[in-house]
């Protein structure tokens, strides 16, 4: 196990292992320690529930997530998530346990997992199952995700460059965990196969074909997926929600985007781009706000802060 002092924070992941960026205008286990503390948890036993009536408003699932098989891109996510973090690690741009962004990030989504079947947000079932896992990737680039199966990472970049504060990181985190929750690469991968009439891809997806020589190529499309901007849209809401019921500001989301805004000048305009731009995104987080503010001011909040600790 490496010290504090040897993580590397400009480390650049092989192409392959390169995920969509967060927001993209799109934007070894977790250690043995977090997971044992969110199973112990019991995904909800940490957190008295808030009213369950408030909160945003979603609808459920497609059904186009149906073609694709969840467990076969579980599967998929973990191999491709422990070749990223194999490879960061053997160039020591992987954040040993003790790091404070670690103990940082853990304790932010040891507070919001529990949250993740509130019936509002209709989370695939799975999720009540999956064993979280959360990591800090010493790269400069400006990037978070969370793939099917409660795989979390967040880059350096993310949290060194735009200063996050708490809340902010809960709310890049809850974003994150949204479009695994809600299954939108599941969505995306079902939509693919019958655009493109895969009949072969589709037979392995439903587990009646040779599945197992699919299953590195989901991988590699998790990596390079790119959302809607309906995915994005909705990620954000979900994203305020379960924030807001872990006792972070959800005001946050636009303090987030606006320092997003700042990082990303030059970027394209929203019409060239397949998520909404940084303004339409506070546009419509702030119409959300009246419907998670209630819930965050019920929520109990967190104990420790650590915003003046890592500045």
């Amino acid at each position: 196990m490496s010290s504090d002092s040897d993580f590397q924070t400009d480390y650049v992941p092989s192409p392959s292992l390169q995920p969509h960026a967060f927001g993209c205008q799109c934007a070894l286990h977790s250690r043995r320690r977090f997971t044992a503390l969110v199973a112990g948890a019991g995904l909800g036993a940490t957190l008295p529930a808030v009213a369950l009536a408030d909160g945003v408003e979603v609808g459920e699932r497609s059904q186009l997530s149906g073609l694709v098989s969840a467990e076969q891109l579980e599967k998929a996510a973990q191999q491709q998530y422990r070749k990223m973090l194999a490879e960061a690690s053997s160039q020591r741009a992987l954040a040993p346990d003790s790091h404070p962004q670690v103990v940082r990030l853990r304790a932010i989504a040891q507070r919001l997992i529990p949250h993740i079947m509130s019936p509002n947000l209709h989370s695939t079932p799975r999720a009540a199952d999956w064993n979280w896992e959360v990591n800090l990737i010493g790269s400069k680039q400006i990037n978070a995700f969370c793939m099917p199966g409660g795989k979390i990472a967040f880059y350096y970049g993310i949290l060194d460059q735009l200063k996050l504060t708490d809340d902010e990181v809960a709310m890049v985190m809850g974003h994150e965990i949204a479009h695994a929750l809600r299954e939108h690469a599941r969505e995306r991968m079902g939509k693919s196969a019958v655009t493109n009439s895969a009949i072969e891809i589709g037979a392995a997806l439903l587990g009646l074909g040779n599945g197992g020589r699919y299953l590195a190529g989901l991988g590699g499309q998790l990596l390079s997926l790119r959302f809607s901007r309906g995915d994005e849209s909705e990620a954000d809401k979900v994203g305020l929600d379960l924030a807001a019921r872990a006792g972070y500001d959800p005001r946050a989301g636009v303090t987030l985007w606006e320092k997003m805004g700042q990082a990303s000048k030059g970027a394209p305009p929203q019409w060239l781009s397949t998520h909404p731009s940084g303004a339409t995104r506070i546009e419509e987080i702030q119409a959300s706000l009246p419907l998670v503010l209630p819930v965050y001011q019920k929520a109990p909040k967190p104990t420790r802060r650590f915003d003046e600790s890592l500045k």
